[in-house]
């Protein structure tokens, strides 16, 4: 069982790279931006641009565009199937036709959009995840959300709660790992026979995964409190945020390199095509 190796989802990797020393506040809306970028992309030489600026991320960061890549692997099966039902169920011109199924044009270029923006979306927000130890992203994502707190928004508990469970999705497949080689040990078979037989055999990796993941969220709990922690309550930091120039600039050419693909994208790319 080797699907759950090298999976990098939600995990931080320290270092002392360019990404690494920005604001979590820059790095937070620099990647709402870059998602919502994302859906402006439509074709092949756009979703080129952003891989190539995927591999410009990877170099700021110092991290392998391996490891990047690794991080889209949980939703591989999300993707497929995404990718299945834009093939088979978008009416348009036929392409060709089994049985009762249809293949349209339109059809194959939806699949590969949302195909290649649902890769796309998970690797930059685990690109985010990377950079970004769990108490910066939980102070940055805190201060942005300050503002809300003033309607009544609990944003302390709201920053607490995304953070724990981003931090715990590593934790989960882990254990799962753990628990797998555990059973393979005892002589459990999870690759031979239907797709029944297959899902049966998971059963006792799911019972001992959901006790441990309660367990582990007891303690948690218990830690909070022992450290006496109050929900909503005034702390203060060791580290306080600091917005710098370089944020301000890295947030600036994001803009201008989205700005660049839809410019290219409605002018000189449209004017190739025809």
């Amino acid at each position: 069982m080797q699907f759950l190796s090298g999976i990098s989802l939600g995990q931080f990797i320290p270092g002392d790279s360019y990404l690494h020393g920005l604001d979590p506040r820059c790095k937070i809306i620099s990647t709402g931006v870059l998602l919502s970028g994302l859906f402006m992309a439509s074709d092949a030489p756009d979703f080129a641009l952003w891989g190539v600026f995927l591999a410009a991320l990877s170099v700021l960061s110092r991290i392998p565009l391996g490891t990047m890549l690794a991080s889209a692997r949980p939703v591989i099966f999300l993707v497929a199937i995404t990718v299945l039902l834009n093939i088979f169920w978008t009416p348009g011109r036929e392409v060709f036709r089994a049985g009762f199924l249809r293949v349209t044009a339109e059809g194959l270029l939806m699949a590969f959009e949302m195909g290649m923006r649902l890769f796309f979306l998970v690797t930059f927000a685990s690109m985010l995840m990377m950079t970004t130890s769990p108490m910066a992203f939980s102070d940055g994502l805190e201060r942005l959300m300050a503002p809300l707190a003033r309607i009544g928004f609990p944003a302390s508990e709201m920053a607490v709660m995304m953070t724990i469970a981003l931090r715990f999705i590593p934790t989960l497949f882990e254990e799962t790992d753990r628990i797998l080689k555990a059973q393979i040990s005892r002589g459990a078979d999870f690759e031979s026979g239907g797709i029944l037989k297959r899902a049966r055999s998971f059963i006792p990796v799911l019972v001992p995964l959901f006790i441990l993941v309660f367990k582990r969220a007891e303690n948690l709990a218990i830690a909070m409190e022992s450290r006496c922690y109050v929900p909503g309550a005034h702390r203060t930091r060791l580290n306080p945020l600091v917005w710098g120039r370089r944020d301000t600039g890295a947030v600036a050419g994001l803009v201008a390199f989205i700005s660049l693909v839809v410019l290219l994208d409605r002018t000189i790319l449209r004017y190739l095509a025809l």
